[in-house]
């Protein structure tokens, strides 16, 4: 006799409720509704995943063993779960999650009796891009070890900490993170992953780009595949989004993410996106999509400082085994203040040259690369040129302005060139003492303080200031 699927639930629903008592038949077995029936395989839907999530870690082998009954040994079950109740004009919105088939074992009351599974789909550790174990795709050599605090930064990676050690846990979920090109994002975006697949083994956490995310949406679209790319989402523990701005415009990749989020975020599974602004800046996106990134906390990222680039340069040297003497150390800094990635990428050139060469590391070497590299160097203000156009101006020699000699209009050129070196460089002060003849921070800070006192206090002297101001300005 050929069996529907209505057929088929209602005697489940017989032997269930002969087990269960009347409350709890009413809250978890009256609300699911029968699909289908294909090949001996039930679906039923269940009205939430966190519905789905009950059954199976009550009644999963009840349900089994009514399965049994109804259906004998080549009975199976699937869910479909609505993770979306849709509205007027769209309709629910429910993914189908297969259930590993059951072994069956024997009771005393010769009785089937099955071994609850997971529940979870067999495309859960499989990658989307082989049949391969998936893996997190994090880079290892982005750790918080690695990734330089500063003011720049600093609340970010202490929101980054935070999210590591609790994730999913924390009022930090979403975390979004934004900034500029090459200014660390994907880095405290692996660092937060490393730091949680350490402590945590266990948990499912991915790494992926907004642009392989949306090709993987696109080749499961054309292979008829959407199910298992939303079902494989859908059981990350973990999710890092990077350049989330990369899927303005792109509607149905932004509808699919939108429901991944909600499932997630509903079973407080973290998520962390990055992007190059602001929420609230970010264009051709959906508005319920970007109003989701608003509910946790977004952390912005900077340009890093002075100080936070020399230990930026410091930490990627020594991590290189090079000893790069300290004055190329602030002289790369205070030239290169945009992003970290071109700092990177000059110090990478650096080391290729000295390498390639065998050149030694000196500031010559410094400038040569930076005028390849850096756009309008020439046209930057050094030491070097401040203490010509002094000399010029006071009609000094440059090796005057570096000797111990005490004559007075010595000593005031270099107290002017030491002024304008702190005014238009970023050296320290014990930097710019070495520059002329090993002077100490405290004879540059009494030279600083000599030339706006003149300059308060003489007229000829102000002027003779804002010359050399206007010439210095022409480079």
């Amino acid at each position: 006799m050929h069996k529907d699927h209505i057929t088929v639930w209602n005697n489940c629903l017989r032997v269930i409720k002969e087990n269960i008592d009347e409350a709890n038949f009413k809250t978890w077995f009256e609300p699911i509704v029968p699909l289908r029936l294909t090949d001996n395989v039930l679906t039923i839907q269940v009205p939430s995943q966190f519905f789905y999530e009950w059954l199976e870690e009550q009644y999963v082998e009840l349900l089994w063993r009514a399965i049994y009954l109804e259906l004998g040994p080549r009975g199976m079950l699937d869910y479909s779960v609505i993770i979306d109740k849709g509205n007027e004009q769209n309709k629910p919105l429910a993914i189908n999650i297969p259930t590993n088939k059951p072994e069956l074992a024997r009771t005393k009351n010769n009785e089937s009796s099955i071994n609850a599974g997971t529940g979870r789909s067999p495309f859960q550790l499989r990658s989307l891009d082989n049949n391969h174990i998936h893996e997190s795709q994090l880079n290892p050599n982005y750790t918080f070890e690695t990734y330089i605090e500063g003011t720049c930064n600093s609340f970010a990676r202490s929101a980054g900490v935070a999210v590591a050690n609790k994730p999913g846990d924390t009022a930090f979920n979403p975390l979004m993170i934004y900034g500029g090109v090459g200014l660390g994002k994907t880095h405290l975006l692996h660092a937060i992953g490393n730091q949680i697949k350490k402590d945590r083994p266990d948990k499912f956490v991915l790494y992926v780009s907004s642009e392989k995310f949306t090709n993987q949406f696109l080749d499961s679209l054309k292979n008829n595949s959407v199910q298992d790319f939303t079902n494989f989402y859908m059981q990350v523990d973990v999710l890092m989004l990077d350049d989330v701005q990369f899927l303005a415009g792109k509607e149905r990749t932004q509808e699919i993410f939108f429901h991944i989020f909600n499932h997630l975020h509903g079973l407080r599974k973290q998520i962390i996106t990055t992007s190059d602004c602001a929420p609230k800046d970010l264009k051709g996106m959906h508005e319920r999509l970007a109003s989701r990134f608003k509910w946790g906390l977004t952390a912005d990222l900077q340009q890093p400082d002075f100080e936070t680039r020399i230990a930026i340069i410091q930490k990627k040297m020594q991590g290189d085994g090079i000893d790069l003497p300290f004055e190329v150390v602030e002289y790369l800094a205070s030239s290169v203040d945009t992003n970290v990635r071109e700092l990177e990428g000059i110090l990478i050139s650096l080391v290729a040259q000295t390498t390639l060469n065998r050149r030694e590391f000196d500031i010559g070497l410094a400038k040569q690369i930076l005028q390849n590299m850096v756009h309008n160097i020439e046209k930057e203000i050094d030491i070097d040129f401040i203490q010509r156009s002094v000399s010029e101006y006071f009609d000094v020699t440059i090796d005057s302005l570096k000797a111990k000699t005490r004559k007075k209009e010595i000593v005031v050129a270099r107290q002017v060139a030491m002024y304008f070196a702190k005014e238009y460089t970023n050296y320290s002060l014990k930097t710019i003492g070495l520059h002329f003849g090993g002077r100490d921070h405290s004879t540059v800070i009494h030279a600083i303080q000599s030339v706006n006192d003149l300059i308060d206090t003489n007229r000829k002297f102000k002027t003779s200031i804002e010359e050399l101001q206007k010439k210095l300005k022409i480079r």
